[in-house]
């Protein structure tokens, strides 16, 4: 079949910002480091300004890429299918915008057909794409969601996200695997309570073991 291969605008989210520079940056690290009570030039410490610049680089790669243009390859030979497809346990790590610690969970996504579907790997890739950004859990289950809804326009979308949270483990009120769940629905599913009631079946249904 033929793909159909859209050009879509850049996500206003993931648009270019001025950087500071990898000077600045590590110097940043540097004055972090001592406010923590460490000495940044002692041995141990002297090259992890650029390492953790590295990796903030890539903790928040996301920035960088555009969901609408990982969905923008579609296909509309689709044998006249038009049920739920779905992914699910999509593994991810992300960063929240209000202590910059980790929370580490799995995403279930699911969309109705109208017209046209796309690759499977590149639902996965929309989440990783928004879990390298820093923000609210509330907020990426929206943007994932959002990013389907207005790029595919089936008749509906599904998604679901669960995760534990560092900021709430290692900090703060200090209780350790919580889970937080989040759900957003679109269209159909917004709409009908059977649909939803079958998108959540399908994610708590036992995966019998079938790996790759």
């Amino acid at each position: 079949m033929d793909a159909i291969i859209k050009k879509i605008p850049r996500d206003a989210a993931a648009r270019t910002v001025k950087r500071p520079s990898q000077e600045e940056a590590e110097a940043a690290v540097r004055v972090l480091l001592a406010w923590a009570g460490d000495n940044p030039d002692r041995e141990g410490l002297l090259d992890t300004p650029r390492r953790v610049a590295k990796a903030f680089r890539e903790y928040f790669s996301g920035y960088e890429d555009d969901p609408a243009e990982a969905l923008s390859r579609t296909f509309s030979e689709v044998g006249g299918y038009d049920d739920i497809v779905m992914l699910r346990d999509i593994e991810f790590n992300s960063h929240c915008e209000h202590h910059i610690a980790p929370f580490i969970g799995r995403a279930h996504i699911a969309y109705l057909p109208a017209k046209q579907v796309v690759g499977i790997s590149k639902l996965a890739r929309v989440v990783e794409i928004y879990a390298r950004r820093l923000q609210t859990q509330e907020t990426m289950t929206s943007q994932i969601a959002t990013a389907i809804m207005e790029s595919l326009q089936p008749r509906g979308v599904a998604v679901l996200v669960e995760a534990v949270h560092t900021c709430m483990s290692m900090r703060g009120i200090g209780k350790r695997n919580v889970a937080t769940i989040t759900t957003q629905f679109a269209g159909e599913f917004k709409l009908n309570p059977v649909m939803q009631a079958r998108f959540m079946e399908l994610v708590r249904a036992p995966s019998n073991g079938f790996t790759l």
